[in-house]
C-alpha cells in the first residue's frame, strides 16, 4: 500500500458507497475514466481486485469490504487529528459534514449561519434528504451529525435535544374545519390526506396516531416534497399533517389553517444525533454546543409559536 495515495483512498470510498464510478465521478467532479484509472492503480497497490462486476452492477471483493472499512477509520482518524492540531493554535477549523432531513432546510440554514460567521475557517457541508437516507448514511459513518425528528429504533444513538417541532393538520382557509375549534379526531380521519412519501418521519407519526385512534388513513395523494403538498392543499386536494416549520414563509398570507384538533399537534422535538461510540470532534462538539444554546432553541420556538 505504500504507492497508494490520499487522493486514490478518497476515491475509493466513494466509489465504494455508490458502487458505481459513474456516480462516484458526478460526486467528486471528475470523469469516469479518471475514476477507473485511479481504481485501477489502487487496485495494483493492494495486490487484489476491490470491485467485480456481475452483470451490470457492481460489488465490493472481500479485500474491497476490509479496505472500504479501514478507509472510514483512516479519514475519521485524519479528521480528529485536523481538529486537534487547529484547536492547538487556537482556531476552530475544519471540516463539519451533516445530513439532515428535508424539514430542517426552513430553520437549520438560519441557526447554522452564525455559526460560520462565528467560526469562518469551518468548511461546512450539509444535505438535505429522507429520514430512510439518513439511516443509511449513519451507518455508514459519513457525517459529524445527522438531524431529525424522530429517532431511529435500530441504531444505538447519542441524541441531543435542539428544538420543538409540534406537527400540525394543515388546511386552506377556507376549509370547512378553519373556524371549528375541538374537532373530534374521527372527524379529521374523514378528510382526504396529502402525504409524504413511505419512510417519512412525519407520515410514520401520523400513522401511528391514526393506529392509536383506530381510524383509517384515506391518502389521496402521496408527494416527495412539503412545497409539493402545501400547494396540493391549496389546490383543494385534501389535508395533511405536517411540521409547524414547514409554514414559516407563509405565517402572514392567511393561505393556510392550522386545524384544532383532537390529540394534535403531535408534540416532537428535533434532535442532533450520531452513533454511540462515536467520539465528535473538536469542531463538531462545537457545533453541539452552538445548538444546544439557549438563544438558538428560544429563538426558534418563538417563531415556531407565531407561525
Amino acid at each position: 500500500m505504500k504507492n497508494a495515495t490520499l487522493h486514490q483512498l478518497r476515491v475509493f470510498v466513494v466509489a465504494a458507497r455508490h458502487l458505481s464510478f459513474t456516480k462516484a465521478a458526478e460526486e467528486l467532479f471528475l470523469t469516469q475514466p479518471t475514476v477507473s484509472m485511479q481504481m485501477k492503480q489502487l487496485t495494483k497497490a493492494v495486490g487484489l481486485p476491490l470491485f467485480e462486476q456481475i452483470g451490470k452492477r457492481l460489488y465490493l471483493t472481500e479485500a474491497g469490504e476490509i479496505l472500504y472499512e479501514s478507509c472510514q477509520r483512516i479519514f475519521s482518524e485524519l479528521g480528529e487529528f485536523e481538529s486537534a492540531i487547529a484547536n492547538m493554535k487556537g482556531l476552530k477549523q475544519g471540516q463539519l459534514k451533516l445530513s439532515a432531513v428535508s424539514t430542517t432546510k426552513y430553520f437549520l440554514p438560519r441557526i447554522i449561519g452564525p455559526f460560520c460567521q462565528q467560526y469562518p475557517g469551518v468548511e461546512l457541508s450539509l444535505r438535505f434528504t429522507n429520514h430512510e437516507r439518513i439511516l443509511q448514511y449513519m451507518t455508514d459513518n459519513q457525517d459529524d451529525f445527522y438531524i431529525l425528528s424522530q429517532l431511529p429504533s435500530t441504531i444505538d444513538v447519542t441524541s441531543h435535544r435542539i428544538l420543538e417541532n409540534p406537527l400540525v393538520a394543515i388546511a386552506p382557509s377556507n376549509h370547512p374545519l378553519a373556524e371549528e375549534t375541538n374537532i373530534p379526531f374521527q372527524r379529521l380521519a374523514e378528510e382526504p390526506f396529502i402525504m409524504r412519501e413511505p419512510g417519512s418521519g412525519t407520515r410514520q407519526a401520523l400513522e401511528e396516531l391514526f393506529h392509536k385512534h383506530q381510524a383509517e388513513l384515506k391518502v389521496r395523494l402521496e408527494l416527495g416534497s412539503n412545497e409539493a403538498i402545501k400547494q396540493a392543499i391549496l389546490g383543494g386536494l385534501g389535508v395533511s399533517v405536517l411540521s409547524k416549520h414547514t409554514l414559516t414563509l407563509e405565517k402572514d398570507t392567511g393561505l393556510f389553517a392550522i386545524l384544532d384538533v383532537e390529540d394534535l399537534p403531535i408534540k416532537r422535538n428535533w434532535y442532533a444525533i450520531y452513533p454511540a461510540g462515536k467520539q465528535p470532534s473538536v469542531v463538531a462538539r462545537t457545533f453541539l454546543n452552538y445548538l444546544e444554546a439557549d438563544h438558538n432553541l428560544n429563538l426558534t420556538n418563538e417563531e415556531v409559536k407565531t407561525a
